[in-house]
């Protein structure tokens, strides 16, 4: 199950983060079709955000096509958006893991490395 994480800090909604940290999660593979969010009542427990602002997300996600609520039930992933490229044992993934374990050794910090590959990206989509 996910495990939700607000930044408030970071100038971006908070429904926002929550489905931007749901689409990421089924980029990973680490929510499958079927699998079950958690309550709007468990991510306010754990988040301490407003209740209406889960179940905007959650909205939001369905609209997508990503999710379909079961009322009396949660709501469960309906779609993946995940690709073989991003899957645990893939030779990508292994190689990026190895290249960010040489960036941590080199002393970048998190930021470093995010704001190198999103230079990356950038200049190359």
């Amino acid at each position: 199950m996910i495990e939700f994480r607000i930044d408030r800090r970071s100038g971006v909604a908070t429904y926002l983060q929550l489905v931007q940290q749901v689409k990421h999660a089924l980029r990973l593979g680490l929510l499958e079709v079927g699998d079950r969010l958690p309550t709007a009542k468990e991510v306010v427990a754990a988040t301490a955000v407003n209740p209406n602002t889960v179940l905007k997300a959650y909205r939001e996600l369905e609209r997508e096509g990503l999710v379909e609520p079961r009322p009396g039930l949660g709501t469960f992933v309906q779609r993946s958006l995940a690709g073989p490229a991003a899957a645990k044992d893939s030779p990508l993934r292994r190689d990026l893991e190895a290249w960010t374990a040489v960036a941590r050794a080199e002393g970048l910090s998190r930021e470093d490395v995010e704001a190198l590959v999103k230079a990356v990206i950038d200049a190359q989509y």
